[in-house]
């Protein structure tokens, strides 16, 4: 089982400037001997380590770790997208054997539309050119955007992460708008999407009847083949619900969603699509 979306950091160093000290719950230093017993606990036997800093020290970081971890399969980085060096950047970085991907951190981007401006084209082709995928940390506003910057890269590898984060806390079930923006772009064959993240979005009295419905209408427009698992550890715990915020626990719910399907389905979902994703050998 792979968990296709972790993170590591070490408070004031490489460039850590997140999480800040009001977020309690996670402001501390997390390595691999954090996650390993958790995760092995659990049967996840690999990860994908994404960044989540928007430092070049970061990812040198992330992919020194990487290094000297069996655990780690794939990383992650971040290259500023936009510099004139972000080419040469990218293919420096694409000649070690654990770089899988870039992700901007477009929820953080004053302009919705920022994926869009032309100046990043370079670093989208030299992307493209090291056969590298594109995390989109995204929110719902973002995806008629991502959907058009998708179209225009068909040849690009993108995965949504934390299903675009919806506003769960604010409704029961999911909301018209994200229905229709997440059901368009899923209609594109180079976009997935990772079942993460959703616990942070919830509120501290919602759990699994309130998650479900999100998990199943992922399942019925991407399909088990276009969908990874991910823990989003450790910022999975500051979700509201102490039931979900554990590793443990909302690996377990996803499992309770995945109730009734197919085998195949499931380890796509839990391991097949991110080996595929990311080309985990």
């Amino acid at each position: 089982m792979i968990d296709a979306h972790q993170h590591f950091w070490q408070l004031d160093q490489h460039d850590c400037r997140w999480p800040t000290s009001d977020l309690t719950p996670i402001y501390r230093d997390f390595g691999p001997e954090d996650l390993l017993p958790q995760a092995q606990m659990a049967g996840v036997t690999g990860s994908v380590l994404v960044q989540s800093q928007e430092s070049d020290a970061d990812t040198d970081y992330l992919l020194a770790l990487a290094g000297q971890s069996d655990f780690i399969k794939a990383v992650v980085g971040w290259v500023d997208l936009a510099a004139t060096t972000a080419p040469a950047r990218i293919a420096r970085l694409a000649q070690l054997p654990k770089l899988r991907g870039l992700r901007p951190m477009l929820q953080c981007r004053p302009e919705d539309d920022w994926i869009l401006r032309p100046e990043l084209e370079p670093a989208i082709a030299a992307m493209k050119e090291h056969k590298l995928a594109f995390d989109a940390l995204v929110y719902t506003r973002h995806l008629p955007h991502l959907e058009l910057f998708a179209r225009r890269h068909p040849d690009l590898p993108i995965v949504i992460d934390h299903a675009a984060k919806p506003a769960v806390i604010a409704t029961d079930q999911p909301v018209e708008e994200w229905c229709i923006a997440m059901g368009r772009i899923a209609t594109l064959a180079n976009v997935y999407c990772k079942i993460s993240g959703l616990p942070t979005e919830a509120g501290k009295d919602q759990g699994t009847a309130e998650l479900l419905p999100y998990i199943q209408y992922l399942l019925r427009i991407f399909g088990a083949q276009r969908l990874m698992w991910g823990s989003d550890w450790p910022v999975i715990g500051l979700a509201p619900n102490k039931q979900l915020c554990t590793y443990k626990n909302w690996l377990n719910l996803v499992r309770h969603a995945l109730t009734g399907y197919k085998t195949s389905d499931i380890e796509s979902v839990f391991i097949g699509t991110s080996l595929r994703f990311y080309r985990i050998a």
